[in-house]
């Protein structure tokens, strides 16, 4: 385990799961991108699904909160920003789903 820890440059294994949170909180920003491309792939042209902003909301959210136990205010601004527009997004997606 002491590996580890030095490889990630922590101290304790608490701030290892924290850090290995960070890794799968980006994963899940990072799964809006392959949904998008494999839509687009798809369909033969620039597509954004509404998954694309459910992935973008969960790891945004999940960054988000990475961001702040590491104290970064650089990543919370961009992540805070970015969660608002995810929101409107699939506010806007649902509110036209209920309209029409």
């Amino acid at each position: 385990m002491t590996g580890v820890l030095r490889f990630f440059d922590v101290h304790t294994t608490g701030e290892l799961l924290w850090v290995l949170f960070g890794f799968m909180a980006q994963g899940l920003f990072m799964m809006r991108f392959l949904v998008q491309w494999i839509a687009s792939e798809r369909a033969k042209r620039s597509v954004v699904p509404v998954a694309f902003w459910y992935f973008s909301l969960a790891g945004g959210l999940t960054l988000l909160a990475y961001a702040i136990h590491r104290r970064d205010p650089v990543f919370m601004v961009g992540q805070a920003l970015g969660t608002v527009i995810y929101l409107r997004n699939l506010w806007l997606i649902h509110a036209e789903r209920h309209r029409g």
